[in-house]
């Protein structure tokens, strides 16, 4: 996936700033898709050159005047047309497994403590999670359509965390038995 498609899926709800798009980036689509502000703001002149998105400015006083983006008719067209190509399932790269597959030749300990400091942080990544599904998703079945689209990204974000923790849960019990 290019970042210009995961700009599209943010913006196409709803315009925004390039300030408030990699402020939204951040808690949604970037959950699973990492980009950093400034790869944003370099993709939105890109895309707005192509055409796939236009920008408004909006006077500001004692500001600088800002950018409101929006998806084009263009733009939509691009990202229904993506949507509809098959994606073949992303290969894990983990650093962590490849510790894990050559850590007979390390200290249990050592192991062990790498698996607790990731432990930790899907541990908060799943409370991130969860706290967004009491925010913004409590009753899902009354949700407008596009938000239950969103739901089903942040579904899978939680059941990701708690499939690896129950993961590292069973590993830390096998090593603490070696």
């Amino acid at each position: 996936m290019a970042l210009a498609h995961a700009i599209l899926a943010t913006l196409v709800d709803a315009p925004c700033s390039g300030y408030d798009l990699a402020k939204r980036f951040d808690g949604s689509v970037g959950f699973f898709w990492s980009a950093s502000h400034q790869q944003i703001y370099r993709e939105l002149s890109k895309l707005e050159d192509q055409g796939w998105i236009s920008s408004e400015s909006i006077v500001q006083a004692g500001r600088p005047d800002k950018k409101l983006y929006r998806v084009t008719h263009l733009g939509e067209q691009q990202l229904k047309e993506w949507i509809a190509q098959p994606c073949e399932p992303t290969p894990i790269k983990d650093d962590l497994l490849v510790k894990i597959f050559a850590g007979h030749i390390a200290s249990n300990q050592m192991i062990l403590a790498e698996l607790e400091r990731h432990q930790k942080a899907h541990l908060k990544k799943l409370s991130t999670y969860k706290d967004l599904e009491q925010e913004c998703f409590q009753n899902p079945q009354e949700l407008p359509e596009s938000a239950k689209f969103r739901y089903l990204t942040l579904l899978n974000g939680i059941t990701y965390e708690t499939h690896w923790l129950a993961w590292c849960d069973q590993v830390i019990q096998t090593i603490e038995k070696l």
